[in-house]
């Protein structure tokens, strides 16, 4: 490390969501702000965001965005309520960002571009004075039961105030390393085991990798645990692959699938959820009818995919080439099951490097939700993903970054004035 020694008055480390947008806002009150990323550019995550288009909030209220927070929503209560998703669309309409609304409340920029959300928060970043070193941050020194410094790899900064915001462990290319965890965890602080959620799951079932490719629309899954409980389910769409299943609604109810060694999930897929068992019975009876004298392997091409068809009839446990007029009304019933409620049993998420968001991290305990200030440490703030709270999908984990960023930077702002 370098001798360099550089005086701040608030250091944030991690230029992702939260450390851009908390930068900008302390900043705005004339303190010097150091912001450092450690890798090429700032905002790298925030880029890839709903597939590059980024969904950065949802258009609903502080209590909706509450209820789709399943770990420690009651933690999120004054800070949403602080910076809402309506507070958050204003922000960056005001930044230069038109917004548009799309289906169940997803908030996107009109552009369809996340490099459009970036690059305005950059600007903020640059209009109000904030200095970006690009370095990594190595440790938090403290004096007294006080931030003094950063030591960071470009030299050492000696600051009066540090927002540590340097997310989870998914998607590491983009920064996201974990280092955060252990400057917290040095300071006292307790972690909750970093695991996967919002991500793509795991089956042993070979069916699963026949089907690889294979993308569905408008289909239904009801996730239940090994008790045959109903836990979630969702319409819309998935994707199969070479190792489970994927794609927004599998994402959606893997948040929900918690301790998956102990509770054992599995999913149940309607391929056709807009027919009701009698009205799928009517239209299977009607293609029947029309190709009779085929082998029943060759009849369900109007209802199924062509890359379904194999594993559907193997399901259904009819030999491939039955002629489809011999069918019985029983094998019949037992094609509709299978088509109402093919079963997935899950084995486990994919790794948490594929993760859309990290579930786990500083323990809310250990965090005053009124400011977002460590209760350990004095002057010492969390924001974003590094903090044990995560939501579903629907831009509500990228408010959880705003709303948790903008209390830390106003607290902080405060804190300057009055000092």
């Amino acid at each position: 490390m370098c001798t360099k020694r550089t005086t701040a008055d608030l250091c944030v480390i991690g230029g992702g969501a939260a450390g851009m947008l908390a930068s900008a806002v302390a900043a705005e009150s004339g303190m010097r702000v150091i912001l450092f990323e450690a890798g090429k550019d700032a905002g790298r995550k925030l880029r890839i965001t709903g597939k590059g288009r980024c969904n950065l909030t949802n258009n609903c209220s502080p209590r909706q965005v509450i209820e789709n927070i399943p770990t420690n929503g009651k933690f999120m209560f004054g800070a949403v309520n602080g910076l809402t998703p309506a507070d958050t669309m204003r922000l960056f309409e005001n930044l230069g960002v038109p917004l548009k609304t799309e289906r169940g409340n997803r908030v996107f920029p009109q552009s369809d571009s996340a490099a459009d959300v970036v690059d305005a928060l950059r600007r903020y970043m640059e209009n109000t004075g904030v200095t970006v070193v690009k370095s990594r941050a190595l440790d938090i020194d403290c004096d007294g039961g006080r931030v003094s410094g950063v030591k960071t790899a470009a030299g050492y900064y000696k600051c009066r105030w540090v927002l540590l915001c340097t997310g989870g462990l998914s998607y590491p290319k983009t920064g996201s390393t974990g280092d955060g965890y252990l400057m917290a965890q040095k300071l006292g602080h307790r972690i909750v085991k970093p695991k996967p959620s919002l991500v793509p799951l795991v089956s042993k079932q070979r069916f699963c990798a026949e089907m690889q490719g294979l993308a569905l629309k408008n289909v239904k899954i009801t996730v239940y645990d090994k008790a045959d409980r109903h836990i979630y389910e969702d319409f819309g769409e998935m994707l199969f692959t070479h190792f489970g299943v994927s794609g927004p609604i599998v994402l959606s109810a893997s948040a929900h699938m918690r301790d998956m060694e102990k509770n054992g999930y599995y999913i149940r897929l309607d391929l056709k959820p807009a027919l009701d068992e009698k009205k799928l019975d009517l239209r299977i009876l009607r293609d029947f009818e029309k190709y009779s004298n085929r082998d029943f392997i060759n009849a369900l091409g109007d209802l199924l995919n062509r890359k379904m068809i194999p594993v559907v009839v193997k399901l259904t446990g009819i030999p491939p080439e039955t002629k489809v007029h011999s069918i019985t009304r029983e094998q019949r019933m037992k094609l509709v099951s299978v088509i109402k409620g093919l079963r997935i049993d899950i084995d486990r998420p994919r790794p948490v490097e594929e993760a859309i968001i990290t579930s786990g991290g500083v323990d809310v305990r250990d965090i005053n939700p009124s400011t977002m200030e460590s209760k350990l440490i004095n002057g010492l703030y969390f924001a974003g993903e590094i903090i044990d709270v995560d939501a579903y999908t629907g831009g509500f984990n990228l408010q959880i970054a705003w709303s948790t960023a903008y209390q830390a930077a106003e607290n902080i702002r405060e804190r300057y004035y009055e000092e």
